[in-house]
């Protein structure tokens, strides 16, 4: 019998993994000893978090970061031929979606082990959820173009790809560039497009509003270092 391969949630910010999360990702987390993770200290953090009693020397970490060699992280999965099981763990949030970790579970599906997700909070579908958008017909398009015509460019496109499609586009920004990601979505949107931003999601300063544009106008919302989601309907 070949190990599993486990899609283990990790919290969105500081809170206990218990309040966001099933009993039994505590309890796999105890089963498992090698753990495929983006950052070795935040995971090492959550592992500890979770399970105190989990000695944390006998841990097998591998990192999957921007500087993983391809030809390394093919090995990752080697172990589960002797029967044992690996999880994959997020930086932050469920593992695989806008995640690195999706190489690894293709991996897995090649290597003809099972892959079992667990239930965990997902930014992406929990600020869906919370819109009042289309939740039937949606898109995640990841970042934006980071140059100023370029991201106006997109915004435009994506409001259009919105109306013609009657579909809610989802995209995200990095935290420090959320103050300007709002103003452009103000000056770039027409009046009667819905917006809907959810910062922290999950955590006590969670914020989850959703308005046209023309009334975005008028409120400063303090976007700045949060985490966020950003998603739009013609």
């Amino acid at each position: 019998m070949k190990g599993n391969l486990y899609l283990i949630p990790t919290t969105l910010g500081d809170n206990e993994p218990l309040e966001v999360m099933p009993y039994s990702v505590k309890t796999i987390v105890e089963m498992v000893d090698h753990f495929i993770v983006e950052n070795e200290k935040s995971a090492r953090r959550f592992i500890k978090k979770i399970t105190p009693k989990k000695s944390q020397p006998s841990l097998t970490i591998m990192k999957l970061d921007k500087y993983a060699v391809e030809l390394e992280t093919q090995t990752f999965l080697n172990v589960c031929d002797q029967g044992i099981s690996v999880g994959l763990l997020s930086e932050a949030g469920v593992p695989a979606v806008a995640d690195p970790g999706a190489t690894i579970v293709k991996l897995a599906h090649e290597k003809g082990i099972k892959v079992v997700p667990l239930v965990g909070p997902s930014s992406i579908l929990m600020a869906l959820m919370s819109s009042g958008l289309n939740g039937q017909n949606f898109a995640f398009n990841g970042y934006l173009p980071i140059d100023n015509s370029e991201r106006k460019k997109s915004i435009k496109e994506l409001e259009k790809l919105s109306k013609d499609k009657n579909q809610s586009q989802i995209f995200i920004e990095t935290p420090y560039r959320n103050d300007k990601m709002f103003t452009d979505l103000k000056s770039t949107l027409t009046p009667g497009t819905s917006l809907c931003i959810a910062v922290d999601i999950s955590l006590p300063s969670e914020y989850i509003k959703t308005y046209s544009v023309s009334e975005w106008k008028r409120m400063s919302p303090s976007l700045h270092k949060r985490p966020a989601i950003f998603i739009i309907q013609k």
